[in-house]
Parts: C-alpha cells; structure tokens; sequence
C-alpha cells in the first residue's frame, strides 16, 4: 500500500493508495475514528462495491449505517443534501460520528459538504471508486454542490481526515466513465508535469486494460500533484487556481448540456478551448494545442461541442467563480507542463474561442 500525506497544518492528513478495501478498518482505526460511521454511496456504487466495502469492515468494531443518493450529477443538489440531515438527524448522531463517501465525485462532494454543516463538521473520510474522484475531486477538500444549474456555486473547503484509494473499483466502471476521469490526470500533466503526460501518452492502452501498476502508479503521480498545490494554496488565493485548466468553459459547456456530457468531457472540451485560446494570444504554438488534441482524442474524450451556443455559454461563464472586476479569469497553457492565469476581458475573443469548439 503506497500512502502519501497532505501537509495543512493541523488539518494534514494521509492519502492511502491500494488494490483492496482490506486495511480500511485499520486506517480508521489509527486515525481515531469514532464507532459509528455513515457511509452515503450512491445506487450503481452499492450494486458494485458495497459487499465488498462492508465485508473488510466485518468485525472492525465499528458500528455502520448506510444511505443510498440516486447517482449522477443532476442530484448533486440541496434537496439531496436536505435528505442526508434528515437520515442522520433520525438516527441520533452526534459529533463524534463520520460520514464515509464511497464512491465518485457527485458522492464524495455532497458527502463532504453535509459533514461540513451537520452539526457544525463532523469527520468524512473519502473512498474514492472513480478515475476522476481518485485522480481530482477526493484531495484538496472542495465540497459543494449545483444550484440553479450552476455548477458547485454552493459549498466549502472542508478537509476528509483521510482519503482510501483501492484502485480495482475501477474494474466495474463504463468505458464512458474511464474515459471522462482521464481528463482531470491529462490536466495535471498540461499544468505541471509533462513528463507524466508523456507517460499517460505511451501507456494508453495499458491504462484502459486497468493495470493496476499503472493505475497505482497514475493515482499517486496525480495525489502527489495535487497535494502539492492544495498544500501551498488551501483555499485557492493563488496557486490553485492552476487546477481549474480547462474549467472556465468546460464548467459552462456542462452546465449548457444539462450534464448529459460527463465533468471530464466538459473539462476535455474546455482544455482544448484553453489552448486555443493561447494560440490566438500567441501564448504557445499550434503544434503543442494538436498534442493535446490527439492524446485527447486517443483517450476517447470528445475535443468539440456540436451544441455550441457561444452566447449561452459565455454568460454561464460570467455566473462561474473565476469572475472578478468583470473579468473571466482562465488557466492558459504557456507549454505542456507550463500554465499561467490570465484576465481576460475581450468577449469577442472568447466567443471567436467557443465558436471554434463548434
């Protein structure tokens, strides 16, 4: 079991990186977990991975409720949040309790943002079941959820005490969904590391045949990456704001979808959009945009938006958080490995962009 610790002060705690749930009982053991646990999931992650996930708790000691959301995006709302309080409002917890979010994003996001406000916080634990729940949203302790269909404009910073990683959950997701969650760890090396881009690049296939040394091996590069920049940016005045390449449009495209298309498709639309950008601002070459493109492209993630109403997603962009002084606020590419913020205020500029994502 490979383990990694994210160093925030008084809030640091370990990533741990493994093939099973076994140790599981272990890790909340040492971390003084309280007995009785919630764990939320939703209905596809309990069909998959709830015997499994119950079955290394047997004879743990701990004493464990569960709650099942329905599953996707479109119920990463307040109402669903509304139903959480109310299960543990019924079943008397106190603030010795943990809530446990098995599963992906959508999971992991509503899960932390109820332990967040129950009670004024409790403890959460994530276990991450998604290539994009383990390789982006389970580290760096953003919780939220959509509201009005904007995304994530309501929410916290809010640290789990740990994050459990058993990569062979990966085993029962849709090809769609492998697919999507590859766009968050093609992020991370555009932003800081091209030479895991270049390794993501060569190993493509054996990514979608699940290795699991390679998956070990992706989960850690991208938790090492991010911990990196949540550790020197916890509540992104600065640094951070580099892990939102590609968001700016691709949180506005999936909003305009009505989250028919995945985060990781929106953000896979959005990344390209970034550098098409920096191409017109002559930021970086045409060449370095088509090496994204193609590995995109080669991963099976969508690199245009048929739909495209470029006023329509302009003025969702101006509703997103990367707004100030009616500026939009991108993360653009200077090389693969290399990024930088920029304010830009030119909304013809950025509608020639979206429309050349059509």
């Amino acid at each position: 079991m490979n383990k990694l610790i994210v160093n925030l002060e008084d809030k640091t705690y370990p990533i741990y990186i493994t093939t099973d749930f076994f140790d599981f009982g272990k890790c909340l053991s040492s971390r003084g977990i309280g007995k009785k646990l919630v764990v939320i999931t939703d209905k596809n992650v309990e069909k998959n991975q709830w015997q499994a996930f119950s079955e290394a708790l047997d004879g743990s000691g701990f004493e464990i409720f569960k709650y099942v959301i329905d599953a996707g995006e479109v119920n990463k709302t307040l109402d669903t949040v509304k139903g959480i309080y109310e299960f543990l409002v019924s079943q008397k917890l106190d603030r010795k309790a943990s809530l446990i979010a098995l599963g992906g994003g959508v999971v992991g996001d509503i899960t932390g943002f109820a332990a967040a406000t129950f009670l004024r916080g409790i403890n959460f634990i994530q276990v991450p079941t998604t290539i994009l729940s383990q390789a982006d949203s389970s580290v760096g302790g953003k919780v939220g959820v959509d509201f009005n269909g904007y995304k994530n404009i309501i929410g916290a910073f809010y640290q789990p005490k740990f994050v459990y990683m058993n990569v062979s959950t990966l085993k029962t997701l849709p090809l769609r969904e492998i697919r999507a969650g590859m766009a968050e760890v093609v992020k991370h090396g555009v932003i800081c590391d091209r030479d895991f881009f270049e390794y993501i690049d060569y190993n493509v296939d054996r990514i979608f045949k699940l290795n699991p040394n390679v998956l070990e091996y992706l989960a850690k590069q991208n938790c090492t990456i991010k911990a990196n920049v949540v550790e020197q940016d916890e509540k992104e005045a600065g640094l951070r704001a580099i892990l939102n390449f590609g968001h700016t449009i691709g949180h506005a495209i999936e909003a305009h979808s009505n989250f028919g298309l995945l985060h990781g498709e929106a953000i896979s639309i959005g990344m390209v959009g970034a550098f098409r950008l920096a191409v017109k601002l002559e930021m970086v070459g045409e060449d370095q945009m088509m090496k994204l493109t193609k590995l995109l492209a080669k991963l099976g993630l969508p690199t245009s938006y048929h739909e495209m109403d470029a006023e329509k997603i302009l003025e969702l962009m101006y509703h997103d958080k990367k707004v100030k002084n009616e500026k939009l606020f991108f993360i653009l590419p200077k090389a693969i490995g290399e990024v930088v913020e920029v304010g830009i205020d030119d909304k013809k500029l950025i509608k020639e962009v979206l429309e050349g994502l059509k």
